[in-house]
This record gives C-alpha cells, structure tokens and sequence, in this order.
C-alpha cells in the first residue's frame, strides 16, 4: 500500500514533489521521484514497506531502464506470477509490483486482466503512459487534463492544488496516452442460479471465503483484522487464526457498546490478541474536521461511519502495518436491513449488483482513505472477485428473511 502521484506530459518535479507531500500518510517509509529524460513525464512514489520491506522501493525499472512502474496494492497472485516470469526477467527485487511490470513487458495493456489483487498503478514506456486501477475500485485513483497535461495521484488532495477539474479514474478500466481509457472488467451480470444445489453452493462458499482470506495474509509485516463482532468479521477473523499462530484484533465502541462486548467474545473464543479502545461523544466530535480531511467526503454517512472506522485504524496501527475488514459481505448477501422490503428478487438482485458496483466511492472510499490515513493496508477478503461472481449467482431466496430464518445465510452456514 503506498500512495502514487505524477504528470504525463511535463516534469516539473516540484510539483510532483508537492502532491507528494500532501499524501506522505500514504507511504511514510520510503519515496522515489523517477523523471523521463526527453521531458514527457515524471513518476513520483510514496511507500508503505509491506512486502520485501528492504528491497521494494519504487519506482521500479526494467532491465534497459526503459520502462518504469510505481504502484499501489497487492497483487495476489504474484507467487504464481513471479516463477513464470523470472524465466524470460531478472527479478531485482521481491516486490508483488515489480512482477507487474514484467507482465506488462510480456503482455502490454492485456497483462492488466491477469492481475489478481487491489491495485492502482503508472507505467512509463519509453514515449508511452499507462495506468490502470483494479477491477473494483478497491485502490484510489484520481486524474486531471489539464494544458494537455495528464495528472494523476492516489487522493484528490493531491492534484486539487494544482487542478480545478479532478475526475474519478473509473474501476476496470487502464488509461494509455496512445488510445485513451479502455473497459477490462465490467461486474459479471449472471442470472441467480434457480436450481442450484443448495449443498454444494454452500460448499464452494466455504472454500472461496476461506481462500479468499489466506491469500490475503500475504505479508511481510505484522497483520491483524478489524472485530466488530458481527458475523463478516468474525468470519474472516475466524479463518484468519486457523492459518496464523497468533492474530492482533481490534474494536472501538462508546463506553457500554453491544459491539465491544460482542468483539470480547468473538476474541476470546478464537484466542486473538485483542485490543479496544473507548470513544467518547467529545474525542469523536473533535476529531472530525480531520476525518472528514482523510476521508475526502461531506457524506454524512460516509463520515459518521468513518468515525469508528477512523479510530480502530488508529488503534491498529500501534501494532500492525496490514488490517483484514468485512466490507462487501452485506452489498453481495444482502446483509443491509432495508434489502428484506424489497419487494421482488428480480428487483433485488439489481439492487445488489448497483450496490457492489458503487462500494468504490462509499465503504472502499472509508476503508481506503482512514487506513492510510494511520499509515496502515487495508484488506477486504469478500470483493475477491471469486466471491463476487459467486455471491451474484446465489438466489436471493437465501440471503433474505423472506425465505431463510436469517439474512446471509449463505455466509452463516458455509462456517
């Protein structure tokens, strides 16, 4: 997890240096500034050390120095990238992003639809501009044409002081100077399987949530999960433990909270390492001009749910650099309360699949932008893509209490 910044177009490094500066929380550990010497572009990098914490500063170059990549995320299936790749490419490091940049050397702008992971991220190739963002949004990024000039940063605050007119750079989608945005993953738009198995979905659930978790404890620093208690995570705190010896959890509430207590409980029957912290009405008031600063939003939901969010990532950060979190399990399982009046499944599913398609600049904005704001990642196990296309061809007659005696019964008797 890192934060990314530069212009295609112009190499004013002051300027870099500037946006920058503005989204050190991103990327407190390391920076590098790579400018193009025939003056088309800069690429400026703040990192957050998380895998191959000595060797992975950015940007990163290929082997004729021709070609170079700054990022932000994890790529998931880098152990199944990097021993293919390093057959044709030096490896220089063991970052996850420098396997992007092989693949991009073998592949061009189709390597984007092989990566599996959370991503936002910049090439330069010789007189050429890439940049992309994963399938979901769950990485920010942000652009600006601006005098024929193409800004870009992870974070609006970034480009805003330079930029009156700042755009979303959209979910699935890579950006070339040569051909402008391009589509490469849309949300799949499968018909609910009507007659499926009931047994043997419940199955396939089990095993996707599971693997959906392990590949995400990828890690070379300290990792532990958001608890709140409820069912998501909990659920993915549960399976966390089962693969590690030892896991940090954590919860904040206000003094009394059914949350807090429901946290300790979860805790101390899987044996995490558990930590909570007390909010009071003050503290939160007081810390909302620098909420809603991180957060990047006047939402009214967005900050009085960041508010909490704000301050388990602060607890967090005391111990860990990498954090696990449930988002995404309500939008696919139907987990929110006003989902049960919707009157009809066909309704419903839409519904759902609008819901999972906006989550980029709702819950994945809050998850992005207060985690980093702590300087540590955030992980959401359930937008696995796996987890979306199954969650999407799940009938709704087993999400909803019109029809199960609990909403997301998918989840609840897949563990």
């Amino acid at each position: 997890m890192c934060g990314i910044a530069g212009i295609w177009g112009q190499t004013e490094q002051t300027n870099v240096e500037a946006m920058m500066k503005s989204i050190i929380h991103r990327g407190p550990d390391a920076k590098g500034i790579f400018t193009v010497p025939n003056g088309s572009g800069i690429l400026g990098h703040q990192r957050l050390s998380i895998m191959d914490v000595d060797g992975g500063d950015q940007p990163i170059y290929s082997k004729a120095n021709t070609q170079a990549i700054i990022g932000n995320g994890e790529i998931y299936n880098y152990p199944k990238l990097q021993p293919e790749l390093a057959k044709k490419y030096k490896f220089l490091t063991k970052s996850d992003t420098e396997a992007v940049l092989h693949l991009y050397e073998e592949k061009n702008t189709t390597a984007v639809g092989e990566l599996d992971g959370m991503f936002a991220f910049a090439i330069i190739d010789d007189n050429k501009f890439i940049a992309a963002r994963d399938p979901i949004g769950i990485k920010p990024l942000y652009y600006s044409e601006k005098d024929g000039n193409f800004w870009f940063a992870s974070e609006l605050k970034a480009i805003t002081q330079f930029c009156e007119n700042v755009e979303e750079f959209p979910p699935g989608h890579f950006f070339s100077s040569e051909t402008g945005f391009s589509q490469y993953y849309s949300l799949p738009d499968i018909p609910p399987e009507l007659d499926a198995n009931v047994d043997e979905l419940l199955q396939e659930i089990r095993e996707t949530v599971e693997a959906s978790v392990v590949k995400r404890l990828m890690s070379d620093v300290p990792l532990g999960a958001f608890l709140s208690g409820g069912l998501d995570s909990s659920i993915i705190a549960a399976i966390a433990k089962k693969h590690k010896s030892e896991l940090h959890t954590f919860s904040v509430g206000i003094a009394g909270s059914k949350d807090i207590n429901a946290a300790r409980l979860v805790s101390d029957y899987l044996g995490t390492i558990h930590h909570e912290y007390i909010i009071t009405p003050e503290e939160a008031i007081a810390k909302l001009p620098e909420i809603i600063y991180y957060l990047e939003s006047f939402d009214q939901d967005l900050v009085r749910s960041g508010i909490p969010c704000y301050f388990t990532s602060r607890l967090a950060s005391e111990y860990v650099k990498v954090i696990l979190t449930g988002e995404g399990a309500d939008e696919l399982f139907a987990g929110y309360t006003y989902y049960k009046d919707i009157p009809s499944d066909d309704t419903l599913h839409r519904e759902l699949r609008r819901s999972v398609n906006s989550l980029h600049n709702i819950n994945l904005q809050r998850v992005d932008r207060l985690t980093m704001a702590h300087s540590i990642e955030g992980r959401v196990p359930f937008l696995d893509l796996k987890m979306i296309e199954l969650g999407t061809k799940s009938t709704c007659s087993f999400k909803t209490e019109r029809y199960a005696p609990c909403r997301k019964m998918d989840l609840t008797q897949s563990l």
